[in-house]
């Protein structure tokens, strides 16, 4: 009975240790949080008969997501044999301040599920980022070193990936010697509506040496449908005030280059608004470099520059001349990692306005609170950013 026993006992544990040994979970996070001044934020409520904004005053105070936004997940994976893996990822992002939610469902950055494979890919389905987030965000400075404020105007080309997809299905390819591809498409999940709020997208992306070449495409359709359920539901910026945001396409194509501690890179976007109701048609073209330098493993300084040209059409008025509104946007950072996991940082960005017939918001950094009432406005954030 009792060499049973111990046969069981062996043969249980044997089993034990070879299922942990095939599936992984971890935790995982970040939490950033520091103190900001923002120059010029107006309210609101005060519009002047011009349209433009009233009663701008002064911001300081303590701010969350100032280079990321906070954020915890579960990510895991079980080897199915074969080289198949099941593949998992629940992220959650949050304010550091007040300890709320980003938004009011919980897994708002990310909830997807998928099969893995070194060979052919991975395809997965669930609440996910697009081809642009994948491709051409790590190319800028907004998606890989300067975070939030250094988004392009209303971040209307998604580049710092303030909304994900619903009800998507997406394929990532593997890497073949530097090419990798992907495409991605979210369903409307409306009866009789498949057009009704739905996305699409597709990025490809090469590297070779210091060498990094990325292009993406991104299309939402019958976003004003009335569906609420659809690919996209709350984070979009939006860029044209009352009006009705129809359809909106981005695309875009950026490379970099590495050489010894230093990264210099640029990167053009075009984001297209369309609202039929109102027959306006809205183009923002973005043109960004950027450059780090690495004078230690554990300090780095970053800057950009960002020109982005808004060009405004509206027929239904008679006007069939693009109206034309302009940004210059610059950014600086520096970066001192204390260990492996937790730096402190020191970032400022200054936006400067012109002749801004396009859009609600004439001059307004990203991740700010409110537009300024005048044609510029400054940030300059200080803070700590720890990883787990």
């Amino acid at each position: 009975m009792k060499k049973t026993s111990l046969i069981f006992a062996a043969a249980s544990a044997a089993f034990a240790s070879a299922a942990h040994a095939q599936s992984s979970v971890t935790l995982y996070g970040l939490i950033d949080a520091g103190l900001s001044y923002v120059s010029n934020e107006a309210n609101q409520a005060s519009v002047v008969t011009s349209g433009g904004l009233a009663n701008g005053k002064a911001m300081f105070g303590l701010t969350g997501g100032n280079v990321q936004q906070s954020r915890w997940g579960l990510r895991g994976a079980e080897d199915l044999g074969g080289g198949l893996k099941v593949v998992f990822t629940l992220e959650s992002g949050f304010d550091v301040t007040n300890g709320k939610t980003a938004t009011s469902s919980l897994f708002n950055r990310q909830a997807v599920v998928g099969l893995s494979s070194a060979d052919y890919g991975t395809v997965t389905l669930g609440r996910q980022y697009d081809s642009v987030v994948d491709y051409l965000a790590p190319i800028s400075a907004t998606g890989s070193w300067g975070g939030t404020y250094f988004a392009h105007f209303g971040d209307a080309d998604n580049l710092n990936s303030t909304y994900s997809t619903n009800n998507s299905i997406k394929y990532q390819s593997a890497n073949y010697a530097g090419f990798s591809m992907s495409g991605m498409y979210g369903f409307s999940n409306q009866a009789g509506g498949f057009a009704n709020n739905r996305a699409y997208s597709v990025g490809a992306g090469y590297n070779y040496g210091g060498l990094q070449v990325a292009a993406a495409y991104l299309q939402l359709q019958g976003l004003n449908s009335g569906n609420t359920n659809g690919a996209v539901q709350n984070g979009l910026p939006v860029v044209l005030g009352a009006l009705g945001l129809q359809n909106q396409r981005v695309w875009g194509l950026g490379a970099n280059y590495a050489f010894g501690p230093a990264v210099i890179g640029t990167v053009f976007t075009q984001t297209r608004v369309q609202d039929k109701i109102a027959d306006v048609s809205v183009r923002y073209n973005n043109y960004e470099v950027n450059g780090r330098y690495n004078f230690s493993p554990a300090f780095f300084v970053g800057a950009s520059y960002t020109y982005t040209q808004g060009l405004r059409n509206t027929p239904a008025s008679g006007d069939t001349n693009n109206r034309s509104s302009h940004w210059n946007q610059f950014g600086l950072m520096a970066d001192y990692s204390l260990s492996k996991r937790t730096d402190l940082y020191a970032t400022s960005v200054a936006q400067i306005g012109a002749n801004n017939s396009v859009g609600a918001n004439a001059v307004q950094i990203n991740g700010t609170d409110a537009p300024s009432s005048s044609k510029s406005q400054v940030v300059v954030s200080a803070g700590i950013r720890h990883r787990f």
